[in-house]
């Protein structure tokens, strides 16, 4: 049984033009670092450095700067309002970024730089190679990950000093499968990304799928670094006559995977991996109906949550586009990490910080809410409420599966 909700389906100009990460009124040396807020000595003892190394160049760039804003904005925030205090003593936010390019070698690179010479308790890693990598060395140099990504492997590593955001994918796999099998018939072809994070998700959806009874009628992947015409592969996959089509990886080509299945004739439903987001594919396809029958992650700006509303509205005012996921998500840890460290006590002891992470939720400021996190469990992952997105009927619709 699921509880259904329905908003009307939005979209605003995701896809502008992208901003640098060093853009916005932040001064910034030539190496992509970023002083937030006119804080000239980050070094200062009445300054806590956060860093940040994620994709702001290349193939990835967009989604790396989308997760960007979110901390961004948050730090801005603290600091507008006169910083946060420990232990009677009051403290600012820096915000250090570092483009790694999607390269887990370097990741792992930027990961100590910020160490050394920001002392940062906090490094925000927005893909799993570059967090599988960090996790080589970040608790013997005693930093904490924050880790936005689904991998569910992240947070079975045994890592003290890992908390990771957003929920793993693999909570999605059941319920996605039981609504497209109800909705459309149990014969799916397989479209994702050739990544190692398309593949992982491959290898849970497929026995799934079996196990509910389907059948898998073809097996594909798309390289997006590489094809830019899907024709041949989407005419392969529809020639096997299935109901539905598994399909995801950056949320602009798999929009066009999507239109290119709908001008070949194809009327059965889409299965959308995570990494896809259905309002950002709305945005590059100009409209919603290529889309209809999908299912997959519920976008923010469809999310009731105690802070949503006003963070949409403030995202929207500084950046003139509506928020993703990525920038909702790392704006409430942001928040988290800061309550974490105020009832630590500590803005350095990141065993302690760990520690109070619980704590951090608890008092976590409701108006900040843009997701609502309850919880963090014992392997370090934070506790997400299962929403699912659908389209029916032209409209985005929260499903809530019970």
């Amino acid at each position: 049984m699921m509880i259904v909700k329905k908003r009307l389906a939005l979209g605003l100009g995701f896809f502008l033009v992208l901003l640098l990460a060093a853009c916005g009124g932040e001064s910034s040396s030539s190496d992509g670092e970023e002083l937030i807020d006119g804080i000239e000595d980050p070094h200062n003892d009445e300054v806590v450095n956060i860093g940040y190394s994620g994709p702001l160049s290349g193939p990835a760039a967009l989604y790396g700067e989308n997760t960007l804003t979110g901390i961004r904005l948050a730090v801005e925030q603290i600091n507008d309002g006169g910083g946060f205090d420990v232990n009677g003593q009051n403290y600012m936010l820096n915000l250090v970024a570092l483009d790694d390019m999607y390269l887990p070698n370097e990741t792992g690179t930027n990961a100590r730089r910020l160490v050394q010479e920001y002392d940062t308790p906090a490094i925000y890693i927005p893909h799993s190679g570059g967090i599988f990598a960090s996790q080589v060395f970040n608790e013997q140099e005693e930093f904490i990950i924050a880790a936005y990504s689904s991998e569910p492997n992240i947070t079975e590593q045994g890592n003290d000093l890992t908390v990771r955001i957003p929920p793993t994918y693999d909570v999605y796999i059941e319920p996605f499968s039981e609504y497209q099998m109800e909705r459309f018939g149990d014969k799916i072809a397989l479209l994702p990304t050739s990544s190692e994070y398309g593949k992982d998700w491959t290898d849970a959806l497929i026995p799934k799928w079996e196990e509910l009874g389907g059948e898998v009628v073809y097996e594909g992947s798309v390289d997006f670094n590489k094809d830019t015409d899907f024709f041949t592969i989407v005419t392969n996959a529809l020639s096997e006559d299935p109901d539905v089509l598994f399909i995801g990886g950056p949320s602009e080509p798999t929009a066009l995977i999507a239109k290119q299945a709908r001008e070949l004739g194809f009327e059965g439903g889409f299965l959308i991996m995570d990494q896809a987001k259905l309002d950002e594919m709305e945005v590059v396809l100009e409209t919603i109906e290529p889309l209809e029958g999908s299912v997959g992650t519920l976008p923010l700006i469809h999310s009731e949550y105690p802070g949503t509303d006003e963070f949409v509205a403030q995202y929207n005012e500084e950046h003139g586009r509506n928020p993703g996921s990525e920038a909702g998500f790392n704006f409430v840890m942001t928040y988290a990490l800061v309550e974490a460290m105020k009832a630590a006590g500590t803005v350095s002891d990141t065993h302690e910080i760990m520690a109070h992470m619980q704590a951090g939720l608890d008092n976590f400021p409701e108006e900040k809410m843009a997701y609502e996190i309850k919880e963090i469990d014992s392997n370090g992952g934070f506790s997400v409420p299962l929403r699912m997105g659908v389209v029916e009927d032209g409209e985005i619709i929260e499903v809530i599966p019970e």
